[in-house]
């Protein structure tokens, strides 16, 4: 897979790209990614990448020529490539796991980062495929909405992480939560592991998880059960 990042703000990447999951993927090979500076891509000796917007009132707005340029930049040195570019947004699909695995699917994403009021609507109209939101509430940047997205592409990519079985036992995976975990040591602070846990039998304890899975969801996400028998999850 190929990531790309348009952003005004690459320094925000530096590290996290670095770090955890995004080192181990880029070291397998699994992933490849390339941060792009929008103010590279401006003509004026400021480097200027934002206005002020059309027809008034507050906050400013990233001009549209910069962002045509950056994808082009990347049309050009992906002469091959099919991708889909991500504008991360608080007006986009709320994200989900499944859409998580339907982005996982693509070779190229290309993830346009907006800051500042906004973006150019003709950048949106004219260059983005997806609108995704991480959230019904505001952040300064998409960088970090773009962070979060790209942690949870890069994982489902096969050999990334050591035990595949990991991610797909995580929450949402199956379209519940995930039951408790436990490890050493057997008490701790008089709190003991459950002894299913310590039985050894294969059986038991995958029926332990599966209730003890069903129960936090019921707990803690009602709104995940199907309404219809209590106990199947939707997913759609």
């Amino acid at each position: 897979m190929k990531i790309d990042v348009i952003t005004p703000f690459p320094m925000l990447f530096e590290g996290v790209f670095e770090e955890s999951i995004f080192r181990q993927a880029r070291i397998r090979g699994a992933v490849t990614f390339t941060v792009w500076d929008l103010r590279e891509f401006t003509t004026d000796k400021h480097r200027t990448v934002d206005d002020y917007p059309y027809g008034g009132g507050a906050g400013m707005i990233l001009k549209p020529e910069p962002i045509f340029r950056a994808v082009e930049k990347i049309r050009e040195a992906n002469p091959d490539s099919v991708f889909k570019t991500v504008f991360m947004t608080p007006q986009g699909r709320s994200y989900k796991q499944s859409i998580a695995e339907e982005l996982a699917r693509s070779h190229h994403l290309v993830f346009l980062c907006g800051h500042y009021r906004g973006v150019d609507e003709r950048a949106i109209e004219a260059l983005v495929d997806e609108e995704i939101s991480i959230g019904d509430y505001i952040l300064s940047g998409g960088e970090l909405a773009a962070a979060v997205v790209i942690d949870s592409v890069v994982r489902l990519q096969p050999g990334v992480l050591g035990n595949f079985d990991s991610a797909k036992g995580d929450s949402f995976v199956s379209g519940r939560l995930d039951h408790p975990h436990y490890t050493r040591p057997e008490e701790f602070k008089g709190m003991r592991v459950p002894d299913v846990l310590l039985s050894g039998h294969h059986a038991k304890v995958a029926e332990w998880r599966e209730h003890e899975a069903l129960e936090r969801t019921r707990k803690r996400r009602p709104d995940l059960l199907d309404e219809n028998d209590g106990t199947r999850i939707r997913t759609d």
